[in-house]
Parts: structure tokens; sequence; C-alpha cells
């Protein structure tokens, strides 16, 4: 297999200091997936024109580690077409130049973090062969599990004066921010999130959060934010994993701001570097938008208001609507907790569940099936029903659905559909495929809430949600308003999260 590596990829791994972990991190996976790391002569004379000469030369040295493509494929007329309408820049016209090798299957896929090639590869069709770091590593991970051999713990909460700052996942930080260490060394005291390479004991990820009320001095944000009550991102970084540890990280945020009561949410950050793209694309994707500058860095804020939108799901998230449709929805307990890790019972072990995987840390998961009507529509509400009996069985966590998906044309398209987000194994899913002539269809949902307090079937049944032990669902099980709002009441749920 070849893998053609776009010039921003190659710039940061053969730069002469380390600007970025998580280039390190594929590169060696590249090579544990036998890939063949190939660079491509657009990409080298690009380079080339790089005005520091010691750059270019340290560069040229290192030009034996990649398979070259010299001669440049003929540009195919459908990559023609797409170049006309998007290529402004020169640097445009080279990124349809790499793409075109993907389309004409001189390479077998393209990584980049370009978001404009990832956009022309959708309208050309290669999707699928177009790669970022992340999504990459995800592919990799699911297609050779026996290739991943470290664990990741669980979301820590720790004090600042008992995390590293030695690790080498600062250098970044301490680089970008004049005095890191010092701000550092007086946040001892208060807490952050992380997550650790137990192999290893180094970090992956680091996450600083610090309320601020409507005293708060933006003077040196341009422009000046307005008085409110807002969460503030301090510091948020994760390297590339193929986990979505940052997905995992932003539900910590919305839930933080949640507890209190915030109006906003803010971030300042730098775009210079392959992990702070990959952080405010994935901050876009949620809600947030560019609000203005801090000096070099970035501004972004998130609303934070009670509001619901079916359109705009991940920009409300995670308000949900009592005036859509509540179903309860069956899940086997070997799933359960794969798929809802937050969801854990009390019965259950921890340490069973430290090994991450992807479907397990982002918010938007999928559920499969096979269920006749009646089906759920955008912005519906799941309630998920662990099954185990009269007893044993219990409502424990709130999904919304984003969608529903019936048509896809083949197998692939399925399995590529499903892959980091559910908690199928990848033959399981094929083999769910294959089991019979009617297909299943899956319901994209966005992890929302975890009850409190759990109530089982036979609470269940006394409070008139459920008919009887016969009346357990089995597909998407339609219930009234007021069932749902006796399983809030029941649940001893935080309803702030409700928008009537």
């Amino acid at each position: 297999m070849k893998a053609l590596l776009d010039t921003n990829i190659i710039i940061h791994r053969e730069a002469n200091k380390i600007v970025s972990q998580d280039i390190g991190i594929l590169y060696r996976w590249l090579d544990r997936g036998k890939y063949t790391k190939c660079i491509h002569s657009a990409t080298i004379e690009e380079i080339k024109k790089n005005p520091k000469k010691e750059t270019v030369e340290l560069f040229l040295v290192k030009l034996d580690s990649y398979e070259i493509v010299e001669i440049p494929s003929p540009l195919q007329e459908e990559v023609q077409i797409i170049s006309e309408r998007y290529d402004k820049t020169e640097n445009d016209k080279i990124d349809s130049i790499l793409l075109n090798e993907v389309f004409a299957e001189r390479v077998d896929i393209l990584i980049t973090e370009d978001k404009k090639i990832h956009k022309k590869a959708l309208e050309l069709g290669i999707q699928d062969k177009v790669f970022s770091i992340d999504s990459f590593l995800e592919k990799t991970f699911a297609e050779h599990p026996e290739l991943v051999n470290y664990k990741v713990l669980n979301v820590q909460k720790l004090k600042f004066g008992k995390i590293n700052l030695n690790d080498t996942f600062f250098d970044s930080l301490k680089e970008d921010y004049v005095g890191f260490d010092k701000w550092f060394v007086k946040k001892y005291d208060e807490e952050a999130y992380i997550t650790i390479n137990s192999n290893n004991g180094m970090l992956l990820s680091f996450l600083y959060l610090k309320v601020e009320d409507e005293n708060e001095n933006y003077s040196n944000i341009t422009p000046l934010l307005p008085p409110k009550r807002r969460l503030k991102v301090g510091t948020f970084k994760v390297i590339s994993n193929g986990f979505r540890l940052g997905e995992r990280f932003v539900k910590i945020i919305f839930d933080n701001a949640l507890k209190n009561h915030v109006q906003e949410i803010y971030v300042t950050i730098y775009d210079k570097r392959p992990e702070q793209h990959r952080l405010i694309d994935l901050l876009e994707q949620w809600g947030f938008i560019l609000w203005g500058t801090k000096g070099e860095e970035l501004v972004y804020i998130r609303d934070f208001s009670p509001k619901f939108d079916t359109e705009n799901l991940k920009a409300c998230f995670p308000y949900i609507s009592k005036g859509k449709n509540a179903y309860i929805v069956p899940i086997y307990p070997e799933y359960h907790t794969e798929l809802l890790p937050d969801s854990i019972l009390n019965t259950e072990s921890p340490e069973e569940f430290i090994e991450d995987f992807p479907h397990r840390n982002c918010i938007n998961k999928v559920y499969v099936s096979r269920a006749i009507e009646p089906y759920p529509n955008a912005g519906d509400i799941l309630i998920f029903y662990r099954t185990g009996g009269y007893y044993k069985s219990v409502v424990t966590t709130i999904g919304e659905v984003q969608e529903i998906k019936f048509d896809f044309k083949d197998e692939d398209e399925f399995i590529l559909y499903c892959r980091k987000k559910t908690v199928y194994p990848e033959q399981a899913l094929r083999d769910m495929w294959r089991y019979s002539n009617i297909r299943p269809f899956v319901v994209s949902f966005l992890y929302v809430y975890s009850f409190p307090h759990r109530i089982n079937m036979k609470e269940l049944i006394d409070l008139k949600v459920l008919l009887g032990v016969n009346d357990a669902p089995r597909g998407f099980k339609l219930i009234t308003k007021e069932q749902f709002e006796i399983i809030l009441r029941e649940t001893k749920s935080d309803e702030s999260f409700i928008v009537d």
C-alpha cells in the first residue's frame, strides 16, 4: 500500500526540531501497517522555495526515506473540473495534483490535514481514500486491532502538582507561551483533566477549565467580550492517537459548562501546528465560532444559552427538546458499557473498561438495528435500556438522534459508516450485514446524559411506563411525554439540559 503525504506533514516531520508529536505517531503507524511513504515531486519543488536554505538542505538529505512520485500523472478530466472551480493559488493547484494521483489510482491513499483537499475529495468521490491523521489511525486500529499494543487510561482529574511538567507533551506549550512553566507551578493546587499512555506514562491529552464571572477583565481580547458568566478553556491539547480523545474532552467541557450554569464558553488558541488545526476544526464542529484575537491567538466562543434546532444539533448540544418524541431502546449488557462507558453500573468493574477505543470516547455514536417501525427522526430522544430481566434491566442513558440511515449501497459503505462509532468489531458488522436479506439500518446519535439513579424493569412497570414483562422494548418503543417526565423524575435527573 502506498501512502502519499501532503506537504505540511512532510515539513513538520523533517523539520530540524520537533514541532508536532502527532506526526511521529503517524509515521510509526505507517511503518506498522507496512505502508510505503510517498512524496510527490510537486511537494519537493514547493519545499525548495522555502527561503531558509538550511531547512531545504536538511530536507533534501532525508529524501531517501520516501518513494518519490517523480512524474505527475496526466490530470484527469474530473480533477481538472474541480481544480478550475476551487484552485485560486499555486498551493491549491499542487493540492489538486496530489489528489489526482489518488484519483488515478497511482497511490492508495493521501494523508492531509487540509480541509479544502478533503472537500475536493468528497466531490470526486474518493473521500474514503483521503485521510486526516486521526481518521487514518482510526482506520488502522479498526483493520488491525492486533497492532494496538498499548492502553490509554480513562480520563483522570489530577492536581497540576501531580502532573509531570517535564513530559515532552508540554514542549510545544512552553514554546508557544512565554512563562508557561511559571504559570503551571502557580496552578499546582488546581485540577486538570488528563489521559496517559499506561505503557510509558506519557501524557496524551490535557484540559484545564476555569469559571469566570461578569467582572472578568477582557481588555486584552479584540473585540471586547461583553460581561457574562463564562467557562474558559484555559489549556487544551490532545495528541492524535486514533482514540477520539478530543471529542471525549469536548464532552467534559460541555458537562462543566452545564454544571456551572455559564452563558458562554471561550477558548484562545494558536493556529500554527497540526494539533491546533485539528482542535479548531473539532471546536467548530460543536458550534464554536471565531470571535476575534488575543495577541497572536485566535479567540473562539460557544453560546451556551438553552436552545434547540433540529437542523444544527451539534451547535445546540447538550440541550434536547421535550417537544420531540422519546423512545426506549434496548441494548445488551455485553455492549452497554462498551458503547456508553459513562453509564457504567455499580456492579461492573471500571478496570474492565480501561483500554480505549474510538467508540468509547466519541459523543457521536451509532446504534445498529433491524427493528420494524416506528423509527425515530432527527432530534428525537433515545432512552437506553440495559437488558437483564425483571430486576436487572435498567434505563441508564439519554441520547439524541442525529440521523437514521437505511440506504447503504453495499457492505463496505456500511462498515465505513459504523467503524469508529460503534461497539461492534469489524467482522461482527460484516456478519450482521450478511445475516439475512433484511439489511440493518443505523441510528447515529449524540450521547447526552447518564442518569444519576437507575430504575429497573419492576419500577418501570410499577410506574406504568411499561405495561408488564411482555412490554419490554424490543425495537424503538415510543413513550408519552408524561412517561418521559416520570423517568426524569424517578432517575433524579438534572433537567437543566432540557428545553421545553
